[in-house]
């Protein structure tokens, strides 16, 4: 009889099926890995921006309260980002003729605002509201980390779903009394959990459940 298969055939089928059965599970396996990377969450990345600002100096050094710069973080979604007479009512006096403010005085005197890079950014379908997380009691270094320490401001948080949703459906260990919202060297309480528990009722958030559903954040 001749032979119809060559002798390695049965190898070749058996690696064939094993790789049909392996691969899409591997594939699956790197994609979850991939978007859970900082690479594609652009976490600990630093943008280049138009003036180096350093947070370390002007928050962690000066002491500046980041409602200085950002306004409208108790009232708005957006906490908002400094026009340029906010940093020149300081910059007029100190550091008038420093080189690495000249886009700064360019900007005044041409009026047209600086471009800032956006740090923290999430896709243009998912909903988030800084005022409603002030006025729960989660603090800046929450979410943005200890910024009072960052010569240049850079994303510490994956700020992905599954990391969003962990603060939802257990959002005690997260919170702090509102006086203390924007303090940098605020430290959690020993008790923390009970303390944060007392606020969630104090505060009146929602049950994790009504926190996990989908319309909270997707609208």
């Amino acid at each position: 009889m001749v032979q119809i298969f060559r002798p390695g055939a049965d190898t070749v089928a058996r690696v064939v099926l094993a790789a049909v059965a392996v691969v899409p599970v591997l594939s699956m396996g790197l994609a979850y890995a991939f978007w859970r990377s900082p690479y594609a969450t652009q976490q600990d990345v630093t943008r280049e921006q138009p003036v180096p600002f350093s947070h370390e100096h002007h928050v962690g050094g000066l002491g500046i309260d980041c409602r200085y710069c950002h306004t409208s973080v108790e009232k708005a979604a957006f906490p908002g980002i400094p026009p340029t007479e906010t940093c020149m009512s300081c910059h007029s006096q100190i550091w008038t003729n420093a080189p690495m403010l000249a886009p700064v005085r360019t900007s005044l005197a041409e009026g047209r605002p600086l471009l800032w890079r956006k740090v923290h950014t999430l896709p243009h379908y998912v909903y988030f509201n800084h005022s409603v997380h002030v006025a729960k009691g989660v603090g800046c270094t929450t979410c943005h980390g200890e910024v009072q320490t960052m010569k240049l401001i850079r994303q510490v948080a994956p700020l992905t779903m599954g990391w969003c949703l962990d603060c939802h459906r257990d959002p005690a260990p997260n919170l702090r009394p509102r006086e203390a919202v924007f303090d940098m060297d605020w430290t959690p309480p020993p008790d923390q959990r009970a303390a944060g528990a007392q606020l969630v009722k104090a505060y009146h958030i929602k049950s994790p459940e009504r926190l996990s559903e989908c319309s909270i954040c997707h609208r």
